[in-house]
């Protein structure tokens, strides 16, 4: 893989771009405080505007790194900030994840794309819009031969969003949120060759 960091991306009424310490107070009013955008999420809301910046800040320091994928999603038309995509190596986190996808070259980590907007935008079509977007600039640009995908099982939209990405189920497993709470999920794949071929296949 040709890792490059988190760079601009645009599509038609998004702009993906790093997340920055003065993002905090709309992230926080748009989705960070919100129990209904964090219900499957593996952290809880956050308590004050100050938590947000202070995570935002810790996240910039990340951005130097060329493995490192974190993108604000920020609706043109308004130039709200309204949400956040990422892509980051679910292995390094949970080592027991080899077993789950048999067949796979997992030398380069398991990469797994992440997303949450806030409720205004829900139903719209813009986390699928982000998505295959940041699922084109991994298999264009980053040069990786797959990606995986899950979701709570008790949030059958985001496997929608998945699927019109051309990503296919694969197997149930359990996450962990951060406080060690079990989350039953679906996990799903998408390979460079299906990629190639989606159009045929949607």
């Amino acid at each position: 893989m040709r890792h490059t960091g988190t760079l601009e991306l645009e599509t038609d009424r998004l702009l993906l771009r790093r997340l920055l310490p003065q993002d905090a107070p709309q992230m926080y009013a748009n989705w960070a405080n919100d129990p209904a955008v964090t219900r499957f999420l593996r952290w809880e809301p956050h308590k004050s505007p100050a938590e947000t910046r202070e995570l935002l800040s810790a996240w910039a320091e990340l951005y130097p790194n060329p493995d490192y994928y974190q993108w604000a999603m920020v609706e043109k038309t308004t130039g709200q900030v309204f949400g956040s995509i990422s892509v980051y190596n679910a292995l390094l986190g949970e080592p027991q994840q080899k077993i789950r996808w048999p067949g796979l070259d997992l030398s380069g980590g398991i990469w797994e794309p992440g997303y949450c907007i806030g409720q205004k935008w829900w139903g719209k079509g813009f986390t699928t819009e982000a998505l295959q977007t940041v699922v084109d600039f991994w298999f264009h640009q980053v040069g990786g031969t797959f990606l995986t995908c899950c979701h709570a099982v008790h949030n059958p939209a985001s496997g929608r969003v998945m699927e019109k990405a051309g990503f296919v189920y694969h197997h149930d497993d359990v996450y962990h949120k951060f406080d060690g709470t079990p989350v039953e999920c679906r996990c799903y794949l998408l390979t460079k060759e299906r990629y190639d071929n989606r159009k045929d296949l949607l």
